[in-house]
């Protein structure tokens, strides 16, 4: 019985993976439905860990359970939006203080390796590639920030925001302007300057004013909710 439950819990663990994977990259859009057979037949697998890995997604805020519906890919409204790229841009500044000041030379020089390969897709026009390398180097940062707990509510509100941030970088110029400020964080890192490497971050995660408007603009019909009358 313990083994059994052992079991169920790794290949729960492993289906939240997979299925944060599709939602982030857009496979699962807000609204698509999340059917436990459907679910059990496509990985393989039991009800029983689908069940669960379901119910920490909702957790996350991920999927949400309607009525009617069933379990679907959770949509969020314009204020949630604007309040967790809030959230978002303390919890990376906070990860890039730290980091600045704990990183050893051998983080940081993979951290440079990391931008670089950023650098190197800034020229083409597929912003999804980009999106991944920006992922990497981010996810850097998060790790060099040498507290654990930071770095997982850092990527718990990250996934949550990734198929917004996957759009941002369809905007414009934003892709060449992203590795830009790339540069500008890495080099207060490098010299460990806290305080330059935290508000630099915070500059780049944040959408207000008219970065807020042109994202809003691109949003496909679906993704946000409209606001409560």
């Amino acid at each position: 019985m313990r083994a059994l439950m052992a079991q169920n819990g790794k290949l729960a663990t492993d289906l939240v993976q997979k299925l944060e994977r599709d939602i982030v990259t857009g496979v699962l859009k807000p609204g698509d439905k999340l059917d436990e057979r459907s679910l059990s037949e496509r990985f393989g697998v039991s009800r029983t860990p689908v069940r669960e890995a379901l119910q920490t997604l909702a957790g996350s805020g991920l999927v949400a359970t309607m009525p009617r519906r069933g379990t679907i890919v959770a949509a969020i409204t314009v204020g949630e939006l604007i309040e967790m790229f809030e959230v978002m841009a303390e919890l990376e500044a906070m990860c890039t203080r730290l980091a600045a000041r704990r990183m050893p030379r051998v983080d940081i020089e993979n951290l440079i390796k990391l931008a670089a390969a950023c650098d190197a897709l800034q020229e083409h026009a597929d912003a999804d590639a980009y999106y991944e390398a920006n992922v990497s180097f981010h996810e850097a940062i998060y790790a060099g920030c040498r507290n654990s707990f930071l770095e997982r509510q850092t990527k718990n509100v990250r996934n949550r925001l990734a198929p917004y941030r996957r759009l941002q970088l369809h905007r414009p110029g934003r892709v060449k302007k992203s590795n830009a400020e790339h540069e500008d964080i890495l080099t207060a890192i490098s010299t460990g300057d806290a305080q330059t490497a935290g508000k630099l971050m915070h500059q780049h995660v944040a959408v207000q004013g008219e970065a807020l408007n042109d994202l809003l603009a691109i949003v496909p019909r679906g993704y946000l909710e409209p606001l409560a009358s």
